[in-house]
């Protein structure tokens, strides 16, 4: 029996790609489809900036385009791919010094969370959102990768040029930070 598929990954049948691997346009513009809202969704999270998240999604995907045939199918295409487009971010954050830990956090402004506009589930998310957007990038980066994309240490610490002590390090206090953050908010209980 095999491990049940991430809830993130999607299939791509095999005819799929080997249509782009042969250059036909019309199958790299469906994989474009497929993932362009995960690869757009991993770049917003870890540049926190709407803009650059598009490039980055343009980016990675000519970079696909570029180099498809070179894709082995010995793991998920999704992994390939999402594995181009943390690097895409990562470059964009390095090239703007952007990964320098600041230890000085500011608090969350006041959004639609704070006044009760959001429904609990909503709300618990946004308030979240709003935490993980105040972290500096680099812890902030570290988390996503950590707990969202399911990277490791040592991969996280090969991502970024660093050690794996140092995305540990991200990890224990972007986690202390959030948790301070996140006790701080007003929320509202999804407990009645």
């Amino acid at each position: 029996m095999s491990a049940a598929p991430s809830p993130f990954a999607i299939d791509v049948p095999e005819s799929l790609l080997a249509r782009a691997r042969g250059g036909e346009l019309r199958a790299f513009e469906q994989l474009y489809r497929l993932f362009e809202r995960p690869v757009y969704t991993v770049a917003l999270r870890l540049l926190g900036d709407a803009d650059e998240a598009q490039e980055v999604l343009h980016e990675a995907m000519l970079k696909v385009l570029e180099n498809i045939r070179e894709y082995r199918a010995d793991a998920p295409f999704w992994g390939w791919l999402r594995r181009i487009a943390v690097n895409e971010a990562l470059m964009r954050l390095r090239k703007g010094r952007r990964l320098d830990y600041v230890d000085e956090t500011p608090e969350p402004g006041e959004d639609a969370v704070q006044h009760g506009m959001l429904p609990p589930v909503a709300a618990d998310a946004a308030c979240l959102i709003e935490a993980m957007t105040s972290l500096p990038e680099t812890t902030r980066t570290v988390l996503w990768l950590f707990h969202a994309e399911g990277y490791t240490h040592e991969e996280i610490a090969a991502l970024m040029g660093r050690t794996a002590s140092f995305s540990k390090s991200q990890v224990a206090r972007g986690t202390r930070r959030l948790q301070v953050l996140l006790s701080d908010e007003p929320r509202v209980s999804t407990y009645a």
